[in-house]
């Protein structure tokens, strides 16, 4: 997570201003030192030069309370223009966005609707986020439970995410590449651990990536992933959808390309055969208080479960 250099026009003017407020303030601390630390050592020289002698108090002094006044109002007042400026180019994209995201927070991650004027081309993800380079994509923000913050530094600024209200905010990436987020309002034990991504994709990589999240999930293939989606439909159906099968819950993320992500748990552990087995049988002990119970399978139902799971692609 970055917010010192940024890859986008929602995010560019804000490191500008940034950048240019610390360098302002860091200028005005060593220009008041410096005035501090010369009246001091030039008041110790004159008191042991002048000691016994009457203390005179010479007039002027006015004026330095002036001049600093001034400036400082003036550099204030710049800095009040300059932010404004800044609110006002990032306030809305420079052209219409490509598409519409609609982004729920729970405790504790994300989920992400991409929506589309076609119906059978609207889909649901989760914790991850897929945009075209140089395109501006608008996020439609919802609460769930409790008052949530979705921020990626690189790409925007931060926005609540409040139950009961709908948010709106855009962003943008100039550079391919995979930036991380992260939610900034406490919401709960595992706050920490809900971390959002994006990954900018080249135009052609991005259409291919959504026909993708458009197909059903795969047809098991073997006895092993065939006992294991009967497994899974009976103890994790109930909460999860996997589209093309009896599992239809809305509790959970949507994994009918759960091994498309990078990360289980919203960037909790990696998406990974060591890690994979490990979340799906003892959430808590990896995630301690959400909302994915322990199954607690014997070792060859798991084994089962871990080999259809993988083939959720």
């Amino acid at each position: 997570m970055t917010y010192m250099r940024t890859f986008g026009p929602a995010a560019d003017p804000v490191t500008s201003l940034g950048w240019g407020l610390t360098v302002i303030c860091s200028l005005v601390i060593l220009i008041i030192a410096g005035l501090l630390l010369t009246a001091t050592l030039r008041a110790r020289a004159t008191t042991a030069a002048l000691s016994g002698i009457p203390i005179t108090r010479p007039g002027g002094g006015l004026r330095w309370i002036v001049i600093g006044t001034s400036l400082s109002t003036a550099v204030l007042l710049g800095l009040v223009v300059w932010t404004m400026f800044t609110l006002a180019a990032i306030a809305k994209a420079p052209q219409p966005p490509a598409f519409t995201i609609e982004i729920r927070a729970h405790q504790w991650w994300w989920e992400a609707r991409y929506l589309d004027e076609t119906a059978d081309r609207t889909f649901v993800t989760a914790n991850e986020l897929h945009i075209p380079v140089g395109k501006p994509v608008q996020l439609r923000l919802i609460g769930d439970d409790v008052i949530h913050s979705f921020w990626i530094p690189a790409l925007a600024g931060k926005t609540d995410v409040i139950p009961g209200q709908t948010n709106l905010a855009w962003l943008e990436a100039n550079t391919a590449g995979t930036y991380r987020g992260q939610c900034t309002e406490y919401c709960g034990a595992q706050h920490a651990h809900m971390a959002e991504f994006v990954i900018a994709d080249s135009a052609t990589e991005f259409n291919g990536w959504w026909d993708r999240q458009l197909s059903d999930a795969q047809v098991p293939a073997s006895d092993t992933t065939t006992r294991g989606e009967a497994i899974f439909l009976a103890r994790c159906g109930a909460c999860h959808t996997v589209r093309g099968t009896g599992a239809g819950g809305i509790l959970g993320p949507d994994l009918t390309h759960l091994m498309s992500r990078h990360t289980l748990g919203a960037g909790t552990v990696p998406n990974d055969p060591q890690s994979l087995p490990a979340w799906i049988n003892n959430a808590q002990a990896v995630k301690p208080g959400s909302r994915m119970p322990n199954i607690d399978l014997p070792p060859q139902d798991l084994d089962a479960v871990t080999a259809y799971v993988e083939t959720l692609q």
